[in-house]
C-alpha cells in the first residue's frame, strides 16, 4: 500500500486528473524509443490515420520500411529544425509533406480542420527510462507521441520539495541526453511540489535557470489555497497543462527567441547569437487569455488596462495579444478586428513583434512596419492588414490628408480610407507618454472616421443653431466626438506605472472591480526575482555649507526665484562637482568594480544638460590625475551646450565621447571598455542594460519618474546579486513616496464630479476677461472648413484674441496669476473628462477651443530679480555626509492616491521679497531641496526635439526644404508652446512679432532639414 505522504500520491492525482479531465490517454513507458527519444508507434499511428493519401504514397515506394524511413527523417527535422518548428509545420519525407500535430482553426467554418484537431493525441507517461542506466522523469506528457515537457515532483511532506526537483534537474538529468537536448525533444521541464512551480526551456547542469510559474498570492510570489482544499498547484495540470491549453501554448505562445549582438571590440565588431525558446509565464498567459475572452464576449469598444511591472515580458505578452486579437472570432465566426494597430516607440519591439508572429504565421505580410510615410499607414488600414506597428504621431498626418480629400483639396483614392463596419483593436506600449493628449484623439478620429462624420451630420441637424455656420457647428461636433470612446475601437493599454489619467482613461473592471484589467505587481516580480529590489541598498548624502553674502548692498529679491539661483550656483561649483565626483569614482573602484564578475556598471543621474558636462570634465581629470586605467566614462545628453564660463566654447555628446556616435552609445557602453554613463534626461525610461548595478543621484526625482529612473537597476543577470543606490538629493522618505503606489495595488482618487466642469465654465466666464460672443466669433472662424476658409481669417481670430489680451493686461498682477489658473485648470480638465464623460456639449468644446489658443498669447509675469548671484555669494564652508543607508521597506506603510488633474482653480501663491541676506541664513539653515535648475537653452531644445520628431524626420527624407517649410512651421508653434516655460522673453517675442519669429523660423528650419538629412546619409 503506498503512503499517503509521497511524491507517488501526487503523481497518482496529476495522472487521474489529466486523464478524467484533462483530455489526455494514459502513456505506456515501454514505448518509448531511447534512441530516437519519442514514441513510435504514436507517431506512426496519427499520421496514418490522419493522412492516409501521402501514407500510402510512401508505402507504395518503401514497402515493409516505410515506417523505418518516415522516423528516420522525422528525426533528422527535429534534430535540425527543433520539435517545435516540426510540431506546426511538419517536415518532409521523398517529397511527401507530412504533420505530426494539427492545431486548432481561427474558426469553425471547416469541419475538416475542426476534425483533423480533435484527432489529436495527448497522452502522459510516467518514469519514462531515458538512458541506459535506468533514470527517469516523474511525468512526460506527448504530443502524437512527441514528447513536449518533463516533470519533476516532489512532496513536502516527504522531506523533499520543488528546490529538490530543481536540482535533480540540475544534477542528475543529463541535458546531453536527446530527451533534454535544447530544441530537439522536450520543450519545457516543470519543477513541481504541492506549493510551488518553476520551469525551464534549456537544462544546461549547473546553469540551468528556473523560472517561477505561480499565480501569486496576496499581492506577492507563490500560491493562493485552493478553492477545493486540495493542492495549491493544481492549476497547473487542471488549467495549463490541460489539453486545450497545451496545444495552444505550442501553437500559439512559445516561440525561438533569436537575439543577435554586436559587441565593438579593438578587432572590429563581434556578433554573438542567442537563442532562448520562450515559455510564457504564467501571468502572461492569464493575461492573454482574460483579454481575447473578454473582448470575445463583449466585441469592440472597451478600454483595457494591463498593469505588469518592469521584468513582466511586456514585449512578449504584447505580441501574443496582437496575434490573437488578429485572427479572433466571435461565436458566429465573423472576425472581431479588421486590423489591430500597435502603438510603440521603441524599435526593438518592431522587429520582435515581426519575428514572432511570423514563427506562427509563417508567412509575409501579416505584420507591417510604417516605416516611411502617411500614404503607408493609410493604405495598411484601407487594405485591413492585420497587424500594423506605428507611432501616435502619424495619426494626424493621415487626419488632415483625409480632411483634404473630404473637402476636394487632394484626390488619391489609394488614400481614401473606409472605417464603415469596421472595427479596430489599439495595442498601446508605455513607451508614449501621449495615451490621452490630442494626438490620441486623431487616432480615434481616423479609425471611425465614416461613425464620427455621420454623427456629426445627424448633430448638427438635430442641433441647428442660427449662430453658427451648419458645417461649422458639424466640424464641432466631429471634434467632440472624437475625444470619447468609439464603438468600433477596443484599446489595450500596457504599463507598470499608470497615471491618474491612464486609470480613468482605460477603465475596464478587472476582478479587483476597477482597473486595472489585470495586474501583475511589482512586489511579486522582486519577489519572484525577475528583477531586482533597487530600494534594498540605498544611501543617502546630503549636503551641508555655508553661503557668504558679499555683495556691497543687500538687494531685495524674491524667495523661490533666488533660492533656485543659489541653488544653481551650489550644484554647479567647481568644489562640489569635484568632491562627489572623488566620493563616486572612489566608490565605483572600491565597492562595485568587481561585481557581476567585474562587468559591473554605473550611472549618474545629473540635474540638467550643463551638469552633465561639468561631470564628464570632472570625471575624465580625476581619472586621469590619479592614473587610474580601470574606469572610463560616456556622457549622454542631446543638443549643444555652452557653458557660461567658457563662452567661446561649446560640448556634443558625441564630442565628449571621442567620436562615439549617438546611435552607438548603448553597445559601446555594454562593451567593456566603459563602466560608467553619465545622463542628462536621457536613459532615464526604456534603457535595458542588466549589468548596471549602482546609480549616482544628483538630481531631484519624484512620483513615476523616480520609479522610471531607478529601475534602470532593477534587470537580472548571471551573477547580479544586488544593486545599490547612493543619492545627494532625495531622501528615503522622497523615495518611498515616490515608489509606494506602484509597489502593489495603485490607489487613484475617485473620477471628478461632471458637474465640476460647468463650475469652472462659470468662474472662468465671471472673470470679465472672456466673452460669449468673441468665444463665438472666434470659433465660428477656427471651425469653417478648409473650403470656406480665406486668407484673413489667421488675423481674425488673432484680433479677437487680442481683446481678451488686453483686458487681461489691465488686471493686477495677483488677479491675473487667478485668471490664467482658472483658465488652465478648465482646458486640463476638460480635455481629461471628455475622454470618460459623454458631455457633447458644444458650448463646452467652443470654450476650450478657444482658451487653448489664447493661453499661448496670454503675458507671463517678469522674471524676478535680475542680478548676477555669483557677484554677490561665495561658497565659505561645504560637507558631504551620510545621513542614511539601508532599505527601503515598501511592505510598510499605505500609499497616497494618485490625484487627478487640478480643478480648484486659485491664484498663485506670491513669492514674497525678502533680503538676499536673510534668504541666505535661511538656507545655510536648512539646504533647499526643492532646487530644481533648469539649464536647457530654447532653442536648442527646440531644434532637438524637432531633429528626434518623427513626422519632421519622415518630412525631411523624402521632401525638399521647401516643401519641408510647410510641414515644419505648422510644427514649430506647438514645439514653441513646450518650451513656454524655458524663456517668457523669447516666447512672448514669438508669438507677438512676425517678423522675429519669421528670423528664427527660418533659421531652425534650415538646421533641422540639414540635419536630419545629414543623419540620415550616414
Amino acid at each position: 500500500m503506498k503512503k499517503k505522504h509521497t511524491e507517488d500520491r501526487l503523481e497518482d492525482t496529476i495522472e487521474y486528473e489529466l486523464i478524467h479531465q484533462g483530455g489526455y490517454q494514459q502513456g505506456s513507458a515501454e514505448e518509448y524509443d531511447r534512441e530516437r527519444a519519442l514514441f513510435p508507434q504514436q507517431v506512426l499511428s496519427f499520421i496514418q490515420t490522419t493522412q492516409p493519401k501521402p501514407w500510402q504514397a510512401l508505402r507504395a515506394i518503401h514497402k515493409s520500411d516505410t515506417e523505418k524511413v518516415v522516423l528516420d527523417d522525422l528525426c533528422k527535422t527535429l534534430n535540425s529544425s527543433g520539435m517545435l518548428k516540426v510540431l506546426r509545420n511538419g517536415f518532409k519525407c521523398f517529397g511527401k509533406k507530412l504533420r505530426v500535430a494539427f492545431f486548432a482553426p481561427g474558426n469553425r467554418k471547416n469541419p475538416d480542420s475542426l476534425k483533423l484537431y480533435r484527432d489529436n493525441r495527448l497522452t502522459v507517461t510516467r518514469q519514462v527510462k531515458y538512458d541506459k542506466a535506468g533514470n527517469k522523469p516523474d511525468l512526460v506528457l506527448s504530443v502524437n507521441g512527441l514528447p513536449v515537457v518533463t516533470v519533476e515532483l516532489k512532496n513536502p511532506n516527504s522531506g523533499q520539495t520543488v528546490e529538490n526537483a530543481k536540482y535533480q534537474y540540475k544534477n542528475d538529468r543529463d541535458h546531453r541526453e536527446l530527451l533534454f537536448q535544447f530544441k530537439k525533444r522536450a520543450l519545457v521541464h516543470f519543477a513541481v511540489d504541492q506549493d510551488l512551480v518553476f520551469m525551464t526551456t534549456r537544462l544546461s547542469g549547473n546553469k540551468t535557470f528556473f523560472l517561477p510559474f505561480n499565480l501569486g498570492c496576496n499581492g506577492g510570489a507563490g500560491n493562493p489555497p485552493a478553492a477545493d482544499g486540495g493542492y495549491r498547484t493544481s492549476y497547473l495540470w487542471r488549467e495549463v497543462w490541460q489539453r486545450d491549453s497545451l496545444l495552444d501554448i505550442l501553437g500559439r505562445f512559445m516561440h525561438l527567441q533569436v537575439e543577435d549582438k554586436r559587441i565593438p571590440t579593438d578587432k572590429g565588431i563581434r556578433k554573438i547569437r542567442k537563442e532562448t525558446m520562450i515559455f510564457p509565464r504564467y501571468h502572461q498567459l492569464s493575461a492573454v487569455r482574460s483579454l481575447i475572452s473578454h473582448t470575445q464576449k463583449h466585441g469592440s469598444g472597451r478600454n483595457y488596462l494591463v498593469q505588469h511591472s518592469a521584468g513582466s515580458g511586456k514585449s512578449n505578452s504584447i505580441a501574443w495579444l496582437a496575434h490573437r486579437l488578429s485572427c479572433l472570432h466571435d461565436d458566429n465566426d465573423n472576425k472581431i478586428y479588421d486590423s489591430v494597430i500597435v502603438v510603440t516607440d521603441r524599435r526593438v519591439l518592431d522587429q520582435q513583434l515581426q519575428n514572432t508572429i511570423y514563427q506562427f504565421e509563417h508567412k509575409k505580410g501579416v505584420v507591417e512596419k510604417i516605416d516611411e510615410d502617411t500614404r503607408q499607414l493609410a493604405k495598411a488600414l484601407s487594405t485591413d492588414t492585420p497587424i500594423i506597428i506605428t507611432t501616435l504621431q502619424k495619426f494626424p498626418f493621415v487626419a488632415e490628408t483625409l480632411e483634404k480629400l473630404n473637402e476636394g483639396v487632394e484626390s488619391d483614392s489609394e488614400l481614401a480610407i473606409s472605417t464603415q463596419g469596421k472595427r479596430f483593436a489599439v495595442i498601446v506600449d508605455e513607451a508614449h507618454s501621449s495615451q490621452s493628449g490630442e494626438n490620441a484623439m486623431e487616432l480615434k478620429h481616423v479609425l471611425n472616421k465614416d461613425g464620427i462624420a455621420e454623427e456629426a451630420a445627424q448633430y448638427a441637424v438635430d442641433n441647428a443653431d442660427d449662430d453658427m455656420d451648419e458645417t461649422a457647428l458639424e466640424e464641432i461636433a466631429r471634434e467632440m466626438l472624437k475625444r470619447s470612446r468609439q464603438p468600433n475601437i477596443s484599446f489595450f493599454a500596457f504599463t507598470a506605472t499608470p497615471k491618474y489619467k491612464t486609470k480613468k482613461v482605460f477603465d475596464e473592471p478587472g476582478p479587483m472591480g476597477e482597473a486595472p484589467f489585470h495586474q501583475y505587481t511589482m512586489k511579486q516580480a522582486i519577489e519572484e526575482k525577475f528583477i531586482h529590489d533597487v530600494l534594498k541598498n540605498f544611501t543617502h548624502i546630503d549636503t551641508y555649507f555655508k553661503l557668504l553674502h558679499t555683495a556691497e548692498d543687500d538687494p531685495q529679491v524674491e524667495r523661490k526665484k533666488t533660492a533656485k539661483a543659489l541653488g544653481r550656483f551650489l550644484n554647479l561649483h567647481d568644489y562640489n562637482i569635484r568632491q562627489k565626483t572623488e566620493m563616486m569614482v572612489e566608490h565605483f573602484r572600491n565597492q562595485v568594480r568587481h561585481k557581476i564578475g567585474g562587468r559591473a556598471k554605473a550611472m549618474v543621474v545629473t540635474g540638467s544638460r550643463l551638469h552633465a558636462v561639468r561631470y564628464k570634465e570632472s570625471f575624465d581629470g580625476y581619472i586621469s590625475e590619479m592614473g587610474y586605467d580601470d574606469i572610463k566614462s560616456l556622457v549622454a545628453f542631446s543638443g549643444t551646450v555652452n557653458d557660461p564660463k567658457f563662452p567661446e566654447k561649446s560640448w556634443t555628446e558625441v564630442s565628449m565621447n571621442e567620436g562615439v556616435k549617438e546611435s552607438e552609445l548603448p553597445a559601446r557602453f555594454d562593451s567593456d571598455d566603459y563602466q560608467v554613463l553619465l545622463v542628462a534626461e536621457k536613459y532615464q525610461t526604456g534603457f535595458d542594460q542588466p549589468l548596471l548595478h549602482t546609480m549616482y543621484v544628483d538630481k531631484k526625482l519624484s512620483g513615476i519618474q523616480a520609479v522610471q529612473t531607478l529601475s534602470r537597476l532593477n534587470r537580472i543577470c548571471a551573477g547580479k546579486d544586488d544593486t545599490f543606490v547612493l543619492d545627494f538629493v532625495n531622501t528615503p522618505e522622497d523615495i518611498f513616496k515616490a515608489f509606494k503606489p506602484f509597489y502593489e495595488d495603485t490607489p487613484v482618487e475617485p473620477l471628478t464630479d461632471a458637474h465640476r466642469l460647468y463650475e469652472l465654465q462659470d468662474e472662468v466666464e465671471e472673470t470679465n476677461i472672456i466673452f460669449d460672443d468673441e468665444v463665438l466669433d472666434f470659433t465660428k472662424i477656427y471651425f469653417l472648413p478648409r473650403k470656406k476658409e480665406s486668407v484673413q481669417d489667421h488675423a481674425k481670430m488673432n484680433g479677437i484674441l487680442d481683446q481678451a489680451v488686453e483686458r487681461f493686461k489691465a488686471l493686477e498682477e495677483d488677479e491675473q496669476d487667478e485668471v490664467k489658473s482658472k483658465i488652465v485648470a478648465f482646458r486640463n480638465l476638460y480635455a481629461f473628462l471628455s475622454q470618460v464623460i459623454p458631455y457633447q456639449d458644444t458650448d463646452l468644446e467652443k470654450l476650450y477651443t478657444y482658451l487653448r489658443f489664447l493661453l499661448t498669447k496670454l503675458p507671463r509675469r517678469a522674471s524676478g530679480a535680475g542680478y548676477d548671484i555669483e557677484d554677490d555669494v561665495q561658497l565659505q564652508y561645504y560637507r558631504l555626509q551620510k545621513i542614511s543607508e539601508g532599505s527601503i521597506d515598501l511592505n510598510d506603510g499605505q500609499a497616497d492616491p494618485l490625484k487627478g488633474p487640478n480643478h480648484t482653480g486659485g491664484g498663485r501663491n506670491e513669492d514674497e521679497e525678502v533680503f538676499l541676506s536673510e534668504l541666505i541664513e535661511i538656507l545655510n539653515d536648512r539646504f533647499g531641496t526643492e532646487f530644481t535648475p533648469a539649464d536647457q537653452l530654447f532653442f536648442d531644445q527646440i531644434q532637438e526635439e524637432a531633429i528626434t520628431s518623427e513626422p519632421l524626420q519622415q518630412a525631411a527624407a523624402v521632401n525638399n526644404v521647401d516643401d519641408f517649410r510647410q510641414v515644419f512651421e505648422k510644427a514649430f508653434e506647438n514645439l514653441v508652446i513646450d518650451r513656454m516655460e524655458g524663456n517668457e522673453d523669447i516666447f512672448n517675442r514669438l508669438m507677438t512679432d512676425k517678423e522675429f519669429r519669421d528670423v528664427a523660423t527660418d533659421h531652425l528650419l534650415h538646421r533641422v532639414y540639414g540635419d536630419i538629412r545629414n543623419r540620415d546619409a550616414k
